[in-house]
């Protein structure tokens, strides 16, 4: 036992020692390339110092997998210079069994990644892209999804317009049984456009089988309502726009997803590319694992046998490749090409297998 708590307090002060070096870099990287993205746009220093900090655990975040295998690789190094590998099995241990405790605190580190920094990574990455539109036009374009339907927001020189709609179809280009509530830009409402369908046209939302009821101050809403078969209201959105207002599914926490694709569901979008997100957070905690095992495979022997500088770069291009099949496979599952579960599982189960052959055929202790 004291063995393992001294395996898992080094590997521990490798991580974060690594993951402190990442993220001085990240933030270095994201203030450079945010001064240069709003060049030309006056915009405070601290507002992109702001921005680069909330954009920087989502970086983070994205390259766990490779600071766990740093770590494994620096780990197993150090031990077999400092000959504790030879120590641990002069006393009758398996290497092998040096191996559990790094390993084992992978595995909680992937849990504790997705049960409480997933949610702080959403928030910030949320709160990221509305601070990034608000510099850049002022104004930033909601929407929001309940069991009332869909919800959208949008903004331009004539002030506001909310709009609610019962469902969508799955790209949201067309809006059915939809409701337009028009604003002022001083806040006053000023009609109410009630219609069957609505189409995003470049530049404005076609409506079919429209009732507009105006509602200025002074003004007889049910006297003054008026029939159309077709309308048009201007509109600043575009499918893109409305698609990002989603934000990522990483944009998400875990724990708000499940709520979130049947909202989806409900409200007519397809839910594939969550519902892959959902399940290959879930299984992060195994691709960690096998990020251990493949680092520790190559690593875990003596330093005097030579070879050690292939040995660490074999671990980490193994180690990257199988980070590249992951996300191919993500990519394969979004497009429906594979199954969510498949797309999901797969990769970090296959790589936990590889690595654990590659251990136990080099393995000779």
């Amino acid at each position: 036992m004291i063995l393992h708590s001294y395996f898992i307090r080094k590997f521990l002060g490798l991580f974060f020692g690594l993951l402190l070096v990442f993220f001085l870099f990240q933030t270095l990287i994201d203030l450079v390339e945010m001064v240069r993205r709003f060049q030309g746009i006056e915009v405070p220093f601290s507002a992109l110092v702001t921005l680069s900090l909330l954009n920087v655990p989502q970086g983070l975040y994205e390259i766990v997998p490779l600071v766990m295998i740093l770590s494994t690789v620096a780990l197993f190094l150090g031990l077999a210079r400092s000959s504790e590998l030879v120590v641990v099995r002069a006393t009758g241990r398996s290497a092998l069994r040096a191996l559990i405790a790094p390993a084992g605190m992978a595995f909680v580190i992937g849990v504790m990644l997705v049960a409480l920094f997933n949610p702080i990574v959403a928030a910030t990455s949320k709160r990221a892209h509305d601070l990034n539109q608000e510099l850049r036009d002022g104004s930033v374009d909601v929407l929001s999804l309940s069991t009332e339907g869909l919800w959208l927001r949008q903004g331009g020189a004539e002030g506001q317009t909310v709009i609610r709609a019962a469902t969508t179809n799955p790209d949201a280009t067309v809006l059915y049984d939809v409701t337009f509530l028009s604003y002022a830009p001083k806040g006053g409402p000023l009609k109410r456009v009630e219609a069957a369908e609505a189409r995003l046209l470049p530049g404005a939302w076609e409506l079919t089988d429209a009732t507009v009821w105006p509602l200025s101050s002074g003004v007889n809403p049910e006297g003054n309502v008026a029939r159309h078969l077709t309308l048009r209201i201007s509109s600043t959105l575009t499918q893109e726009r409305i698609l990002e207002s989603f934000g990522a599914p990483s944009a998400i926490s875990v724990w708000d997803l499940p709520a979130f694709i049947n909202q989806l569901q409900q409200a007519g979008f397809s839910t594939r590319r969550h519902a892959v997100w959902l399940q290959m957070e879930l299984a992060q905690p195994l691709f960690l694992l096998a990020m251990v095992l493949v680092g520790a495979a190559f690593t875990m022997r003596h330093a005097r046998g030579g070879g050690t500088g292939m040995a660490v770069l074999s671990s980490i291009l193994l180690g990257f490749g199988l980070y590249y099949i992951r996300n191919f496979a993500q990519v394969l599952g979004e497009n429906g090409q594979i199954p969510v579960m498949l797309a999901a599982w797969a990769p970090p189960t296959a790589s936990v297998l590889l690595a654990w052959g590659l251990l136990l055929h080099m393995e000779d202790g």
